[in-house]
């Protein structure tokens, strides 16, 4: 992993030295001094490079004198609107671009950030994260990578303290990350529950799993019936972080954990079918999430809800036509068994609602195809009960760039899984408004008045490209959102 180190502002300059400048070719504070330092030699680059300072542009100066390597100015675009999160997407992308071990970051407050180094380093430490456990033999590249990012501040003492909460956030995507990548025959319903334990219960959290008798017992007829059909046993494990004195009516998340997703008998088509490691990411999101609140001691009472299982054809799976009974008491006929996962989640949410009776909960899932042809990789599908929780949520994924857009819940959408034979069928009998009438399931298994929201997380959760903050591959996508959204919104 990347090492994020600060130091103050340097007596003298040497090595890779990155700096900004903002549109128009404003230079900032320090590479003005850095260009008093080269005797108006970068101002004089600049021009000739024709660098205008948008947002991103990149210039490179090798070797402007003997001590310093290369001078590398990143375009911070117009001071006034230079966010965080533009801020952090720079530190990622200049994590690629640079080709030295080691390098030092010089950028001042300005009007809009006071402290710029720390989100440039929290992007730059994003996007250094890659899955290769599994590679015997590392890829060859005689290139240099940046290894030790060191950020210049005025004050060591204070960048410090305002960085660690970004960099526990950061630990607990890389954790769910890593989940996500795990395969299936690594990471199933036991193992997964294991680590589990085995990451959260050092650091204070509760954990609590459940077996397969226990779920039977508690009368998880729908998550029972999603297993059924694999010889991994499914499993429900409970977190719970309390970071406050008081006792109050906890923030419950719930999240889909289909370690393996075949479709069951519905079996999904031979294409993509590898990428179906990832339909645990939604619980992955609330361990990752948990990792974090206990890591920064976060003051807030916290429960959650992971339904672990296997969705698997064989001679003993559940087949298209049965009826469940949930553990709420209500039947549900699986019309196809690939619509698996409101089944588990309903199972999951109604023991959130029983159990902790929380003032707001919120589900993570990989849920539907139809939310990625819907909004693509650039949002999370929304769907709430609850227009202040759901404006909050938005508000917080602006910020942090994990984008939420809120689709409607209606009667009409509401009433296509109706079934004569059952009280819910899992899928809607038009078609349409696939990603709508899965959220209407799940509403169906809320104990009002809890403020619910739904996150259908299909299209954000893992990347088939490198991105700004991610390379290919998993994401960790909601767990700087919800980290956000409790810090902002929930913490006492």
């Amino acid at each position: 992993m990347l090492s994020i180190t600060f130091q103050a502002y340097p007596a003298h300059f040497s090595g890779t030295i990155i700096v900004g400048a903002f549109e128009g070719n404003t230079l900032s504070a320090s590479a003005q001094k850095l260009d008093t330092h080269l005797k108006g030699a970068l101002a004089r680059a600049l021009k000739i490079y024709a660098f205008s300072g948008r947002s991103q542009d990149v210039c490179t100066i090798l070797a402007p004198t003997a001590e310093i390597d290369q001078v590398i100015v990143v375009g911070l675009g117009k001071e006034s609107a230079c966010t965080l999160q533009e801020l952090e997407e720079i530190g990622g992308r200049l994590f690629s671009y640079v080709r030295a071990k080691e390098a030092c970051v010089l950028l001042d407050a300005f009007s809009t950030v006071s402290m710029p180094g720390i989100f440039f380093a929290e992007g730059a430490l994003l996007r250094s994260w890659r899955f290769d456990k599994y590679c015997t033999k590392k890829p060859i590249d005689k290139m240099p990578h940046l290894e030790t990012l060191c950020i210049a501040v005025t004050d060591v003492a204070v960048a410090e303290k305002e960085f660690a909460p970004l960099k526990q956030r950061v630990q607990g995507v890389f954790e769910t990350r890593a989940l996500v990548s795990e395969p299936a025959n690594v990471l199933y319903p036991a193992s997964f529950a294991t680590r589990a334990e085995e990451i959260l219960s050092p650091l204070g959290a509760q954990v609590e799993v459940f077996g397969k008798e226990q779920i039977e017992k508690l009368g998880m007829g729908a998550l029972l019936g999603v297993a059924q059909g694999s010889v991994r046993e499914p499993r429900v494990v409970v977190l719970e972080w309390n970071g406050v004195a008081t006792k109050e009516a906890p923030i419950a998340f719930v999240g889909k954990g289909l370690t393996f997703d075949s479709g069951g008998i519905d079996l999904k088509p031979q294409k993509g079918m590898e990428e179906m490691i990832h339909d645990m990411a939604g619980a992955g999101a609330v361990l990752g999430l948990f990792k974090t609140l206990a890591l920064r001691k976060a003051h807030v009472h916290a429960v959650g809800v992971l339904g672990l299982a296997e969705n698997m054809p064989s001679g003993s799976a559940q087949r298209p036509g049965d009826i469940v009974k949930t553990l709420s008491g209500k039947t549900a006929h699986v019309l196809n068994t690939d619509a698996e996962g409101r089944l588990v989640l309903a199972d999951a949410l109604w023991y959130a609602c029983d159990r902790f009776k929380p003032r707001i909960l919120i589900d993570l899932a990989t849920l539907t195809g139809a939310i990625v042809s819907a909004l693509g990789a650039e949002f999370a599908g929304l769907f709430s009960n609850d227009d202040s929780l759901a404006a909050n949520l938005i508000a917080c994924g602006d910020k942090i760039g994990e984008k939420l857009w809120r689709l409607p819940m209606t009667e009409k959408f509401d009433k296509d899984i109706d079934s004569d034979v059952a009280d819910v069928k899992n899928l809607g009998t038009s078609g349409e408004g696939g990603s709508i009438t899965a959220a209407q399931f799940l509403k169906r298994f809320i104990k009002e008045p809890v403020a619910w929201a739904h996150l259908d997380i299909a299209g954000t959760a893992w990347t088939r490209k490198n991105t700004a903050l991610a390379a290919k591959g998993a994401t960790g996508f909601g767990v700087r959102l919800l980290d956000a959204f409790v810090k902002e919104y929930c913490e006492n």
